[in-house]
């Protein structure tokens, strides 16, 4: 006869397991380069948590409505995929996967993010006079290009994605991403000031930096000008 302890281990081995599919990335076993890229393939998590981290700390309208418009755009996703129903390419492993692949959910998330921040960078963000002040600009939107050329591939190469997947997430994720941001920009970013007035947004510490024109200098001299007030505050108090 069975004991409960028996039974219950039998139960536990009879359960069929199965990983989240926005985590659990595959790769041949001893391949190292599709090990990088399986990494790589992860960076939507990553850029998801670095946003989340960033609104948190800095509490700006434009970081939220850039936030806002990534889940706009993974809602599209999802709409896009139940309606066209094609089947990943791969299928033959531990992991089955239920979702449709077309149009592939990394490429258009990258290209959405990476559209829209090159757009930013050269129409929102102030420009310098010498070209060698906004060569930082130029290294960014390349950087922020080929890292979404590299999760591409690491779809394609891993085998969750054809290549006709990843070239559809892409052009619907840049369309998306220039549509986005003439939303924010004509639309939403006159609003900001209105809307960082709310009882809400004052009371959440909710700010609109859209008005200023750098704004790391600006966090910058704010920050040394009020630790030369306090200072000379707690100066004068030790002198009297």
């Amino acid at each position: 006869m069975e004991s409960k302890i028996d039974i219950e281990e039998d139960n536990f081995a009879a359960i069929q397991w199965k990983a989240i599919s926005l985590t659990h990335v595959e790769y041949p076993k001893g391949d190292y380069v599709g090990l990088i890229l399986a990494w790589c393939s992860l960076l939507p998590v990553f850029v998801l948590v670095s946003f989340g981290t960033l609104i948190l700390f800095r509490r700006d309208l434009h970081t939220i409505a850039y936030f806002c418009g990534l889940l706009v755009n993974e809602a599209a996703n999802f709409v896009l995929k139940h309606l066209i129903k094609e089947p990943r390419p791969v299928r033959n492993r531990e992991v089955l996967f239920t979702e449709y692949g077309m149009p592939s959910s990394h490429a258009q998330f990258m290209w959405f993010l990476s559209s829209y921040l090159v757009l930013f960078l050269f129409i929102r963000v102030h420009n310098n006079i010498q070209f060698i002040d906004n060569i930082w600009k130029y290294l960014t939107a390349l950087g922020a290009l080929g890292v979404a050329a590299i999760v591409c591939f690491s779809r394609v190469y891993l085998g969750y994605h054809s290549f006709s997947q990843v070239c559809w997430g892409g052009v619907v994720g840049c369309v998306l991403g220039v549509l986005w941001f003439c939303v924010v920009h004509q639309a939403l970013t006159p609003l900001f000031p209105e809307i960082a007035a709310w009882p809400i947004c004052e009371f959440l510490m909710i700010r609109d930096f859209s008005l200023i024109p750098n704004v790391m200098w600006f966090e910058y001299t704010c920050a040394r000008g009020e630790a030369k007030n306090r200072q000379r505050k707690i100066t004068s108090r030790k002198s009297q």
